[in-house]
């Protein structure tokens, strides 16, 4: 069908399992832009201009919103970028605006490091939480929803092995309208 893509869908309960399973579509040569997630609550709601209670209800909607996969290192790894950004800027900044004494120099850096370390820390933690937040309102409605666009037949049959692999549940291939 012209105007059409072909996507394998799945189900699964547990962010490892997930986490697995799109590591190993990746090594066998699926592209990150392949490989989404269903949005957030309030962005599906949104978008759709309904409330949904399970996301079975929206495995086969082409208008569900969708948001990348990052994986929990990438977290991690963005996580500490932030913290280390504003650990290390603010003690840059004091370092090259403050022209006084060594003394002065000292505190103004360590006084800004404390407080760049403790947002850095808040921020973490706010990401951290974010996170945990979306993973737990897609799991309280039945689980957590996956595509992966399969340009042809071989790409269906490894997506569907790879995803039945790794626990996950009501996989099958579904062809809808081609994003404009």
């Amino acid at each position: 069908m012209a105007g059409t893509v072909r996507e394998a869908v799945a189900v699964f309960h547990d962010w490892s399992s997930l986490e697995a399973a799109v590591d190993e579509l990746r090594e066998a040569g699926f592209p990150k832009d392949a490989i989404s997630l269903l949005a957030g609550k309030e962005t599906v709601e949104k978008k759709l201009g309904h409330v949904y209670e399970r996301v079975e209800e929206l495995e086969d909607d082409p208008r569900a919103p969708r948001t990348a996969f990052v994986s929990a290192k990438q977290i991690g790894a963005r996580e500490d970028m932030v913290i280390s950004s504003l650990t290390i800027l603010p003690t840059l900044l004091a370092a090259g605006v403050v022209v006084a004494s060594a003394g002065a120099v000292a505190a103004a850096i360590a006084g800004t490091a404390v407080v760049g370390a403790t947002l850095g820390t808040i921020l973490a933690r706010w990401m951290d939480k974010r996170h945990a937040d979306w993973l737990q309102e897609q799991l309280d409605r039945g689980g957590i929803l996956l595509w992966v666009r399969t340009p042809d037949e071989e790409a269906e049959r490894k997506a569907i092995r790879i995803l039945t692999d790794h626990a996950a549940h009501d996989v099958h291939i579904h062809e809808i309208p081609a994003p404009s």
